[in-house]
């Protein structure tokens, strides 16, 4: 009898092992230090360090899912993945299309960069890629909004003359300016501009104990302070935090 009861525990955990939570999370591997490849060809950055963090919280077997940013947003609502990690900021237009998790960084600031600190962004030609709040912002002032599907075709419509400035995170194009020799600059009084209510994980609106069982592993590395090294690790010092 009791082989028998042994036997039959053994099975019921086994089964519940093999039914364990598969969730698909998506990024875009092209915006670092958010998400990246690196040079052994994998996924890399702020964002898959996170994520692979959160999930062994969350008790979830995650996997890692390349996609372009201009699809990435469809194609969760498609279920062809389960969550967004992409340095996606939160905001009101976006909330209409999937949901959000608590923000796992503070609200980053953008900035606009140039071949010159006085460019014209105002009535000029600013680059943008495209369904960013970078781009719904340049295309609410008067200047001509020029949108780009990956964020390095940003940066070469300023360098090759297409474009007056580009507008992205600060974080993301720090280090094209400052590894620039002085191609690229800051442009005067808009280095930091604040948009967006911080990044958070994209999910479907119908995934709400998914959403929160990842916010609950968000609150934990914000409350037993693992979040804001990990924040300094790959923004810096003086990286914004919570």
């Amino acid at each position: 009898m009791k082989k028998l009861m042994f036997a039959t525990a053994l099975l019921a955990l086994t089964a519940g092992m093999g039914m364990a939570q598969t969730v698909r999370m998506a990024t875009e591997g092209a915006y670092p230090p958010y998400n990246f490849v690196n040079d052994q060809g994998k996924l890399d950055g702020f964002e898959i360090e996170l994520g692979n963090e959160l999930c062994k919280r969350a008790q979830l077997d995650c996997t890692w899912v390349k996609n372009d940013w201009d699809s990435i947003i469809p194609n969760l609502v498609s279920s062809n993945y389960d969550a967004i990690m992409a340095g996606m900021n939160i905001n009101e237009e976006r909330k209409k299309a999937i949901d959000f998790t608590d923000p796992y960084t503070p609200a980053m600031p953008s900035a606009y960069a140039a071949q010159s600190a006085d460019a014209d962004i105002e009535g000029g030609i600013v680059a943008a890629q495209t369904n960013t709040i970078q781009a719904s912002h340049v295309a609410e002032t008067g200047a001509t909004l020029l949108e780009f599907a990956t964020p390095e075709e940003t940066i070469a419509a300023v360098r090759n003359g297409e474009a007056d400035a580009v507008f992205a995170d600060k974080d993301y194009l720090s280090p094209a300016v400052e590894q620039s020799n002085g191609e690229l600059v800051w442009v005067e009084g808009h280095d930091t501009v604040k948009l967006g209510e911080g990044i958070g994980m994209g999910v479907r609106k119908s995934d709400t104990e998914l959403k929160a069982k990842f916010n609950a592993a968000i609150q934990s590395m914000k409350s037993d302070g693992t979040l804001n090294p990990l924040l300094k690790k790959w923004f810096g010092e003086k990286a914004l935090q919570f």
